[in-house]
């Protein structure tokens, strides 16, 4: 038990820093694999198997983003059992995870392969291209269980504490599925699907050397037989804070979809602008999501532990690094953006640059904002709230389908620009009042 670390307790700058840094290199090696991916599947089938793959990456992140909300959502449940010091009922969360997400993962499962077909047409995927969209996906989803497990299993490890176990088997994961990609495509002349059979296969091996170093090095987070038995008042709790999640997570998902339909009216050059600002913006704001991560499970634990001044001080600190993270972009966005924009596209276009450049300078000076956003929300998470986190992700799909149908026809491109700003803005608000309205947070005690 070596790697369980007690939150309630020690510096809170180190305790972030210490918690979140695991995660970031986590969503590295994440993001190194899908460029692998890529590459790979460009490389030796073809443009129309990588459009294929993209053509269903936001459909996966909707349905499997919203499985790996809940098991986190699950996992803020076992953390504020930790952090009470409550072991008895912390093993109950992780059988109920185990029972809740099988269960959901199922029913999730059977519908989305039953209604493959018309998603896709729905996605408005290209007739030539729905076969290997299809073939792909559908392995994806019908190894979703597979995805859970290791979700439930990676989950709870961050629940007690342990940030660097997840991350081993993460990157053991990563560099086995870009070898299976290599080995199926090239070695058995798979089509698209090998590739989803490579990510699945890493992924089980991942569940397996998760399982065993819990059972070698984390006991306590063993569930016992009856720990597996639905218990009413505990499953509402847990299906509360994990439906939350999820649905915060698709929600964002659904709105990206619309905001991309508006873009795509603009024609080929601010699509190819557009995506090249947010493939850049995605690896900035990896640095705030974890430390949202990390404010929702620090909070969890000390708020279980009754340390309300510590959820506080934990919230005030994660929003202050995203700050100084902010502040660096803001500089790095004005002296490299045209030498990022070429980098990600291998074009020189003015056009092109000049957009990406706008985009961004815009976009990041308005960072400050989104932190703000990013920590309250996952900390409210964390603390068991769960009206605000919703109300404020659906003020973010409404301001996109406002963006989409009023902003964008009417100001062209620079209403897409100034849209999220605008949406994180309101959103901030809603979760700073939520956030110190709350009654335990107001009281500093735990509310009954």
């Amino acid at each position: 038990m070596i790697c369980i670390k007690d939150l309630t307790k020690g510096g809170m700058f180190r305790l972030i820093i210490s918690f979140a840094l695991p995660l970031l290199l986590g969503n590295l090696f994440q993001l190194f694999y899908n460029l692998a991916d890529t590459r790979i599947v460009g490389q030796f089938i073809g443009e129309n198997a990588i459009a294929a793959v993209g053509a269903t990456s936001a459909l996966n992140s909707v349905i499997v983003g919203f499985l790996n909300g809940l098991t986190n959502g699950f996992a803020l449940v076992t953390a504020r059992f930790f952090g009470a010091k409550d072991f008895d009922r912390m093993r109950k969360t992780v059988g109920l995870s185990i029972t809740l997400g099988v269960a959901t993962g199922a029913v999730l499962t059977a519908a989305s392969l039953c209604f493959l077909t018309p998603l896709l047409r729905a996605l408005n995927t290209p007739d030539e291209i729905i076969p290997q969209a299809k073939a792909y996906i559908a392995v994806i989803l019908a190894g979703m269980l597979i995805t859970m497990m290791y979700n439930v299993c990676a989950a709870c490890l961050r629940a007690i504490g342990d940030t660097v176990s997840p991350l081993i088997f993460l990157i053991i994961a990563t560099i086995l599925n870009v070898g299976l990609d290599i080995l199926f495509i090239l070695g058995f002349k798979m089509d698209v699907e090998g590739a989803a059979y490579a990510t699945l296969i890493a992924q089980a091996v991942s569940v397996v050397l998760c399982i065993i170093y819990i059972f070698r090095k984390h006991r306590l987070l063993i569930p016992h037989k009856e720990d597996f038995i639905p218990e009413k008042k505990l499953c509402g709790d847990m299906y509360a804070s994990g439906a939350s999640m999820g649905l915060m997570i698709s929600l964002v998902g659904i709105g990206t979809l619309i905001m991309q339909g508006a873009i795509n009216n603009f024609g080929s050059k601010i699509i190819v602008a557009h995506t090249a600002a947010r493939k850049i913006s995605e690896m900035y704001m990896l640095t705030i999501s974890v430390l949202g991560a990390a404010a929702a499970t620090i909070a969890g634990q000390n708020y279980g532990a009754g340390k309300m001044k510590r959820v506080k001080e934990c919230v005030l600190k994660a929003t202050l690094i995203t700050w100084i993270w902010s502040a660096i972009v803001v500089l790095v966005t004005w002296l490299f953006t045209p030498q990022l924009t070429r980098l990600v596209t291998s074009l020189d276009d003015p056009a092109i640059v000049s957009t990406v450049t706008r985009y961004m300078k815009f976009n990041t000076a308005c960072y400050f904002i989104l932190g703000v956003v990013i920590v309250f929300r996952n900390a409210l998470q964390g603390i068991g709230a769960k009206v605000s986190p919703i109300l404020s992700s659906l003020l973010e799909l409404a301001g996109k389908f406002a963006v989409a149908w009023y902003l964008a026809p009417l100001m062209g491109y620079d209403g897409i620009i100034i849209s999220e700003p605008l949406v994180w803005a309101g959103m901030a608000v809603i979760l700073a009042i939520a956030f110190f309205s709350n009654k335990s947070v107001r009281s500093g005690k735990i509310a009954e």
